[in-house]
């Protein structure tokens, strides 16, 4: 229980922030408001100073009462996040350059690492090393870019915070890493009050130097607390991932925006998850407390998941929590494509869920496992070795991962199945063939495969192609099919003329209910007899008065009006003496539309 000495880091937090706004560095380190940044009025920047302060005086005091032993490791970590503080201050004072920011958050990284925190969970060394330093660098970078709105930084550190020191009790027992959480936390909310005012300004930003720090730690401990520990259970490796999802998804979103877009992405802007909640007729503070009732809930699974100690139960709600983090991101990325409402929006519309992209990530999600299982039978037989088993039951939520980050950007889920078409197919088979390569390289690097073949990750990636294909080309053959039926009572139409005019006009129809297009009538001798895009070419306009007969159609239209007039005037003879409608179509594309919205107006 010598641990709880490190609540101190609340008042000491406080009475530095305190203390410090009544000093000339108050007027000394203050953020000018700018058009790309929230607030409208000149603020200090000291808030970052009293959380250091804070974290400081909590962790060393668990220190000193013996709530634990120094090691080198935690020395390491506390070396680096005193490192990114200092950065982040002198940041703060005089505005670094991104490389000299960088390269500080490196230098912190390579700290930790070398000091014995690293990513255990992966036996190759290089391998381990890298994905440290990036989950380092990236989270640093992450809470940095989210600390764009009054109190959201600061409480989504504390939540995190509190869930690494309720994981540090429980699941994975760690004095250190509890004494660290606790001191972050409530250093935390001991800036709260100063930062978030209900009804008020701040009177105080945490900066960069609280920022970085804050992410940066969080990301330490999060190794720390479990991929050091961790053996290869998904529960395990989905713990940070999860306590940490909100500013994992907010600067996901903002830099594929900003690349889209050819901006810097660490330029300033207002274009963050909170901006875009705000923009959507939410207030700043509810923005806010969506989104920390989003990270909580996030965190509530995944310490649920580590209780249960479930695979199957771990998969499906990984299945959920990905749907539902999807459903949020496209809601926040159409956000900024909609107009202003007039009126704050009610809960479930804030909540809306788009239920057609939804469907598709679930059956997304029975195809991919049941291509797994299928590739794993063909490849091992059933049930295969003890070690086939085990390294499958590793594969799958990886396999499973990758596909749904490969699906996303290749524009899986922005296609219409029933409209699919070549370029569908293209996406299918590149994001398919990218997601088992870094499934495969992944477990190649981190796993001893032994009897587990790599052929396997082969016959994989080519039943997902062919399924997953088949899944959106079904849809298509069904809305065919029906649409077929549908016809047989539609009006029957006979179009004149199979160039882009006549073609265009039967796709069109095709997509009109209640219309049925029984064939093309053509001059040029290439096409006789044969099909354009499923529909037959009957036959010539000499010979339009026969084919009439036969086919018996309501409506004839005519996609040639330029023809020469001796031709037309047969086509309308020949229409009027088998007692069918005729009508000329003509395709423009090049009208005024003065002239176009005159004539409406008329």
């Amino acid at each position: 229980m010598s641990t709880v000495a490190a609540v101190a880091a609340l008042p000491a937090a406080a009475l530095a922030i305190v203390t410090l706004l009544r000093t000339p560095l108050a007027r000394r380190l203050v953020a000018q408001p700018s058009a790309d940044r929230w607030h409208e009025t000149a603020t200090p920047i000291l808030g970052g100073i009293g959380i250091f302060v804070g974290l400081s005086v909590g962790f060393w005091l668990a220190v000193a009462v013996g709530a634990f032993h120094t090691t080198t490791a935690i020395l390491g970590i506390y070396g680096g996040i005193a490192l990114l503080f200092l950065a982040g201050l002198v940041d703060d004072l005089v505005k670094l350059r991104p490389v000299a920011k960088l390269s500080a958050q490196v230098g912190a990284a390579v700290l930790v690492i070398a000091t014995g925190t690293n990513v255990q969970l992966v036996s190759n060394g290089l391998v381990a090393t890298t994905i440290a330093l990036l989950w380092l660098v990236g989270m640093t970078n992450a809470f940095n870019l989210l600390d764009n709105m009054d109190g959201l930084a600061a409480t989504m550190a504390a939540i995190a915070f509190g869930f690494f020191a309720i994981d540090a009790v429980t699941i994975h027992p760690n004095h250190a890493v509890l004494a660290f959480a606790l001191a972050g936390g409530l250093a935390c909310a001991g800036f709260l009050p100063f930062n978030l005012r209900p009804g008020g300004r701040a009177l105080v930003f945490m900066g960069d130097a609280g920022s970085q720090m804050l992410g940066f730690a969080l990301a330490a401990i999060g190794l720390s607390a479990s991929w050091k520990v961790a053996g290869t259970t998904v529960a395990t490796l989905l713990l940070p991932i999860l306590v940490l999802a909100v500013p994992i998804l907010d600067t996901s979103l903002v830099t594929i925006a900003r690349l889209l877009e050819g901006r810097p992405i660490y330029q300033g802007g207002r274009d963050h998850s909170s901006h875009r909640l705000v923009r959507f007729g939410l207030s700043d503070g509810h923005a806010v407390a969506l989104l920390a009732l989003v990270a909580t809930t996030l965190g509530a699974t995944s310490l649920t998941y580590n209780v249960l100690d479930n695979q199957r139960l771990t998969l499906i709600g990984v299945l959920v929590t990905f749907v539902l983090l999807v459903q949020f991101a496209s809601f926040l990325a159409d956000v900024e494509r909609r107009p202003l409402p007039e009126e704050a929006p009610g809960l479930l519309q804030t909540f809306a869920v788009h239920w057609r992209r939804l469907v598709e990530v679930v059956i997304d999600f029975g195809l991919i496992s049941g291509t797994f299982l299928a590739a794993y039978v063909i490849q091992f037989g059933w049930p295969g070795s003890e070690n086939q088993r085990h390294l499958a039951t590793i594969t799958l939520p990886i396999v499973l991962a990758a596909r749904y980050l490969a699906f996303i950007p290749f524009g899986l889920y922005r296609s219409i199945w029933r409209y699919a078409g070549s370029r569908d197919l293209l996406a299918i088979a590149a994001a398919v063939g990218t997601s088992e390569l870094v499934a495969t390289a992944y477990m190649s690097s981190t796993q001893a495969l032994s009897d587990f073949s790599r052929s396997f990750f082969v016959v994989d990636a080519l039943l997902g192609m062919v399924v997953i294909a088949g899944s959106r080309f079904a849809e298509r053959g069904l809305v065919v099919g029906l649409r077929s039926m549908r016809e047989r009572t539609g009006r029957r139409a006979v179009i004149v003329g199979a160039g882009r005019t006549g073609r265009s006009l039967m796709r069109e129809l095709r997509e009109t209910a209640g219309e049925r297009v029984v064939g093309f009538v053509d001059d040029n001798p290439r096409l006789r007899r044969r099909r354009v895009h499923g529909v037959p070419v009957i036959g010539t306009t000499y010979e339009l008065e026969r084919l009439l007969e036969r086919t018996q159609p309501d409506i004839v239209l005519v996609t040639i009006p330029n023809a020469s007039r001796g031709r037309l005037d047969a086509i309308v003879d020949a229409c009027a003496g088998a007692r069918v409608d005729c009508r000329f179509v003509r395709r423009e594309i090049d009208l005024d539309p003065r002239v176009v919205l005159g004539s409406t107006a008329k």
